[in-house]
């Protein structure tokens, strides 16, 4: 199946979403290339971006969930080829 290079970025406002986050992640363990977190303690948020080589369905259902929990932002940027 043909993948897609990726990157999600991910503003975590409430932290009790952090958990669910992990949770997904962990889900496509296999297909995480690198994954970076930044906490921004002077307007209380955290900043993840997420590297991933996966079929574009895996990588939209994974951004779709993690977009949908409470507090959390995702966008996606694909990679040209």
């Amino acid at each position: 199946m043909e993948t897609r290079v990726a990157l999600i970025a991910i503003i975590v406002e409430k932290g009790a979403s952090v958990d669910g986050i992990n949770s997904l992640l962990h889900d496509y363990a296999d297909k995480i290339i690198g994954r970076m977190g930044v906490p921004y303690r002077e307007k209380s948020v955290n900043i993840i971006s997420v590297a991933i080589d996966a079929p574009q369905d895996d990588i939209n259902n994974l951004a779709g969930q993690i977009g949908r929990l409470d507090g959390v932002s995702a966008k996606t940027v694909y990679a040209a080829s």
